[in-house]
C-alpha cells in the first residue's frame, strides 16, 4: 500500500514538472516573436507604401456603352414548296450563293411521268379541237346553201331548222373542245411548276450558315434545307435606359469592337429606335446596323458598342487605380493620419484613367490611389514622395450601365 502511494506522489511530481517546462517554452517563444515584450506593449502593424491623390472635378463628355450579340440583317431559311425526297444537294456550309442559283433537287421521275400523259391527254384534246372546228366550218356551208334554198322556197321551213339547229351543236362542241383544252394547258402548266419547284433556288445572294439536311431525307414545305445569311450588314440589338433615349436619333453614329479583333473598329448607326419603353426596366430597344464589307464580322460575336451622345457637363472624377472593392460595393480609402478608412461610394462615368463619383465624395478629398488594392482598414500607410500624374482627367467618358462598370475596369 506504501509503495502505491510512493508511485502516484512521482507521477504527479512529473506530470507538473512537464506543465511547467511547456509554459516556459511557450513563453520563450512568444518572446522571440514579440521583442516588444508580453508587458501589454502594441503587436508590430504592417506598413504599405501608397500614393496619395486628390479627387477632383473636371469636363466630361458621355458615351453610352452598350453590348450585344452580332446577327446577319438578312437571314432566311430555304424549304422545298412540295413534299418530295432529296436527291441532290450542291452546297454546304461556307459556300458563297446568289440569288437564283441552285442550291438542291428533288425527286423528278413521277411528276416527269405526270408531265408526259398531260402532253399527251392535251394532244388528243388538240386533235378533237381540230375536228370540231372542220365540223363546225362543214356544218356552217350547208346552212349557207339551206338559207338560198330556203328563200327560193326549194326546202321545206323543217330542213332549213334542222341545218340551223345541227350547226348550233357542232359550234357548242367546239366551244367544249377549247374549254377541255384550255383544261390540259392549265393542267400541263401546273405540272411543270410543280417540277420546276423541284430544283431548290437561292432566294438571295449570302453565304451558307447551316446545312440541315442530306440526300435522301423526305422534305416537306415546313422542313428546311439550308440556312442563307447576308454578312454585308450586321444588326445588334439593345437597351437604352430612359434617361438617354430622347439623346439618339436614327442615323446616329456608333463605333462597334469585337473580342476577337482587339481595338479595330467598325462603323455603324442606330437604324431603329423603339417607340415603346419596357414597363420592367424603363428601358428601350434599339438596333444598330454595321457594315461589314470585308466579311470580318460573324454571327453571334459579342459587341461593344460605342454612342456618343453629344453632351458635356462637370463631374466628380477619381483614378481608376483608387477604386477599390468590397464585394459588389465599390469605394475609396480615405487617407487618416497614417491609417486608411473605406469610404463606399457610388460611381457613374467610367473611361480609361478616371471613374466618375455620383455621390459621398467631395472634391478635394485625399485618398489612397496607387496601391490601394494592396491595403485594408489594419494596415498603417506611409505617403511616398511622388508628384500628381497629370493636372487634370480628360474629357473623354463613356456612360456604362452600373452592373456593367466592372466590366471595363
Amino acid at each position: 500500500m506504501r509503495k502505491t502511494v510512493i508511485f502516484f506522489i512521482v507521477l504527479g511530481l512529473a506530470i507538473a514538472a512537464g506543465a511547467w517546462y511547456y509554459k516556459q517554452s511557450a513563453l520563450q517563444k512568444q518572446a522571440e516573436t514579440n521583442p516588444q515584450g508580453s508587458g501589454g506593449g502594441e503587436r508590430r502593424t504592417p506598413v504599405v507604401t501608397v500614393g496619395v491623390t486628390t479627387v477632383k472635378t473636371g469636363s466630361v463628355d458621355e458615351k453610352l456603352m452598350l453590348t450585344g450579340a452580332l446577327k446577319p440583317k438578312e437571314q432566311v431559311d430555304v424549304n422545298p414548296q412540295s413534299t418530295g425526297r432529296l436527291q441532290k444537294i450542291h452546297v454546304n456550309v461556307g459556300d458563297a450563293v446568289k440569288a437564283g442559283s441552285l442550291i438542291a433537287e428533288l425527286e423528278q421521275d413521277e411528276l416527269l411521268q405526270q408531265v408526259r400523259r398531260s402532253e399527251a391527254a392535251m394532244s388528243v384534246v388538240r386533235a378533237t379541237l381540230a375536228q370540231r372546228a372542220a365540223e363546225l366550218a362543214n356544218a356552217s356551208a350547208q346552212l349557207g346553201r339551206a338559207e338560198e334554198l330556203w328563200e327560193n322556197e326549194l326546202i321545206s321551213r323543217q330542213d332549213f331548222d334542222a341545218l340551223k339547229t345541227q350547226t348550233e351543236v357542232v359550234r357548242a362542241q367546239v366551244r367544249l373542245s377549247e374549254a377541255q383544252m384550255q383544261q390540259a394547258e392549265a393542267e400541263l402548266r401546273e405540272l411543270r411548276i410543280r417540277l420546276e419547284q423541284t430544283r431548290i433556288l437561292a432566294p438571295m445572294t449570302g453565304v451558307i450558315a447551316t446545312r440541315y439536311v442530306d440526300a435522301g431525307a423526305l422534305l416537306g414545305p415546313t422542313t428546311p434545307i439550308v440556312r442563307i445569311v447576308n454578312l454585308s450588314t450586321m444588326v445588334t440589338a439593345a437597351s437604352v435606359p430612359e434617361r438617354d433615349v430622347g439623346k439618339l436619333r436614327v442615323g446616329h453614329s456608333a463605333r462597334v469592337r469585337v473580342d476577337a479583333f482587339g481595338p479595330q473598329e467598325f462603323m455603324g448607326r442606330v437604324a431603329r429606335i423603339s417607340p415603346v419603353l419596357d414597363a420592367a426596366t424603363r428601358t428601350a430597344g434599339i438596333e444598330i446596323e454595321i457594315r461589314n464589307p470585308s466579311r470580318l464580322l460573324k454571327a453571334e460575336m459579342f459587341a461593344r458598342v460605342e454612342l456618343n451622345l453629344a453632351s458635356t457637363r462637370q463631374a466628380v472624377l477619381i483614378p481608376r487605380e483608387a477604386l477599390v472593392y468590397r464585394g459588389s460595393q465599390p469605394g475609396v480609402f480615405l487617407v487618416r493620419n497614417d491609417r486608411p478608412e473605406f469610404r463606399p461610394i457610388e460611381t457613374g462615368l467610367t473611361q480609361g484613367d478616371y471613374v466618375e463619383v455620383v455621390s459621398a465624395l467631395a472634391p478635394g478629398t485625399q485618398i489612397v490611389g496607387r496601391g490601394s488594392a494592396m491595403i485594408s482598414e489594419g494596415n498603417r500607410i506611409r505617403v511616398a514622395s511622388s508628384a500628381e500624374p497629370n493636372d487634370g482627367p480628360p474629357r473623354v467618358a463613356e456612360n456604362v450601365p452600373k452592373q456593367e462598370d466592372r466590366r471595363f475596369q
